[in-house]
């Protein structure tokens, strides 16, 4: 058994039963393009390798990239590389990124940049399937009202419908992590709900708003340096949204977030796009 590295958050997943329901979930066919996300010892791999047309796996682990590399070099259509997926782009991968089909065990380190690196594009790949900490999945499928809905929640439900497929115990695990694991599905909305630019007002909107999440909206929007709204404006935005901004940023469902970042947006608001920081 290899020995996993703590460095990069690697667990590997050695139950076969669970291997093959991951893959069975992504619903990937001998026509089908794959990224793989951190194959590691190559558990999902060697559930797709050859049984789809084309497989690229992105392994940040030297040792584990050449020993894959080895093993898979005489296997058509399979392709291993040697590089952290952050720092790839969708294109570099593939000629199509809206057909391509995406897997991975993601280290618990890089959930949430991975999945927002996955959603925030123009063209998203055609299904996402992920193995990953329960605790960010149960905030990813969060209800509002409730503690664990955030930024997160809104953002990836305002453009992807996302199901809870099953919960991993750790002890599927080698070595035995600390967490539960839950595998979800995401599906990007085809055609997108929003503009580019909408997204990005959303994403500047829901950041900001959960920083502040005991505040009420209209205090919120008064104080954040990207809104500063004086109260003439708060009442026209309240008004002409229907959105009762006396409320705290975790009352509002996904659509309403929504709709009030396009009525910000008829003020010229936000005043600034920067993200940095603010995942």
């Amino acid at each position: 058994m290899v020995r996993a590295k703590r460095s990069l958050g690697q667990n590997f997943l050695i139950d076969p039963q669970i291997q093959r329901r991951i893959v069975d979930a992504l619903e990937a066919g001998p026509e089908d393009e794959v990224l793989e996300i951190g194959p590691g010892t190559g558990a999902l791999t060697n559930h797709l390798a050859g049984k789809v047309r084309r497989l690229v796996a992105v392994e940040l682990d030297d040792r584990l990239a050449v020993e894959l590399g080895q093993r898979f070099r005489e296997t058509p259509g399979v392709e291993i590389r040697h590089a952290n997926a952050l720092d790839l782009e969708l294109e570099e991968i593939t000629l199509d990124p809206a057909r391509l089909k995406v897997i991975g065990n993601i280290p618990y380190n890089i959930t949430s940049p991975l999945i927002f690196w996955l959603l925030e594009r123009p063209v998203r790949p055609e299904r996402i399937v992920l193995m990953i900490q329960k605790e960010v999945a149960d905030r990813i499928m969060a209800s509002p009202g409730t503690k664990s809905y955030g930024a997160l929640s809104v953002g990836v439900r305002a453009v992807a419908r996302v199901e809870r497929l099953f919960n991993v115990g750790r002890g599927a695990f080698r070595p035995v992590p600390d967490v539960d694991s839950t595998v979800i599905r995401i599906t990007p909305l085809r055609p997108p709900p929003l503009h580019p630019e909408e997204e990005t007002d959303l994403r500047v909107l829901t950041r900001t708003a959960f920083s502040w999440r005991r505040k009420q909206l209209q205090k919120i929007l008064r104080s954040a340096p990207e809104y500063e709204l004086d109260p003439e404006t708060i009442t026209r935005v309240e008004r002409e949204t229907g959105i009762d901004l006396s409320l705290r940023p975790e009352s509002l469902e996904p659509e309403e977030f929504i709709r009030l970042s396009r009525g910000l947006r008829a003020v010229g608001l936000p005043r600034t796009t920067d993200l940095e920081g603010r995942v």
